[in-house]
């Protein structure tokens, strides 16, 4: 069965496959989790089984939520399903809308509830493979470099979010 996420169709928010959402381009509800420890960001690379950018680096977790999800609670699960976090406690940073394309004709239109968690390097970290195939501690600043070095190794997304929402993601003030 293919799971149903929040997406607006017509206007309506109305709960629609996954992999449908995104070969149509639909406007469509997403979570992201940025773990934090000071100004270094944990990273996850994406498995190479995975149907959209195999391979490429992006912040700790991006997911949808399943249909009448709390973005939170959706938060929680999926640091949990793809690098068996457990015991942070994710903040409401912002909500960001961005679209890009993700190859393979598919499209993220997205609108992102985006969290931080705070932690240390020390975390336990176990990640789930079918997701997961590396990750490291990277400190925002190197990665912005190396982003503008090499952005061909970073999704859509984790660039987006860097180029034009750091302030409201990682200002403590936002």
């Amino acid at each position: 069965m293919t799971a149903l996420i929040p997406a607006w169709v017509d206007g309506e928010l109305t709960p629609v496959g996954k992999l449908a959402a995104h070969e149509q381009g639909l406007r469509h509800k997403a979570i992201s989790v940025f773990v934090m420890d000071g100004s270094k960001t944990l990273l996850q690379q994406r498995a190479l089984g995975k149907y959209h950018t195999p391979g490429l680096w992006a912040n700790a977790c991006c997911t949808h939520p399943h249909w009448d999800e709390d973005s939170l609670v959706c938060a929680v699960r999926r640091l949990e399903q793809e690098l068996g976090i457990t015991g942070l406690d994710p903040q409401f940073k912002d909500q960001i809308e961005y679209r890009a394309d993700v190859g393979g004709g598919l499209i993220e239109h997205e609108v992102v509830d985006v969290f931080t968690a705070a932690a240390d390097q020390n975390l336990r970290i176990l990640p789930n493979p079918d997701e997961v195939m590396d990750f490291a501690w990277v400190d925002l600043s190197e990665l912005q470099v190396e982003i503008q070095s090499n952005p061909a190794k970073f999704t859509p997304w984790l660039r987006i979010y860097l180029a034009d929402h750091y302030d409201s993601i990682f200002n403590a003030n936002a």
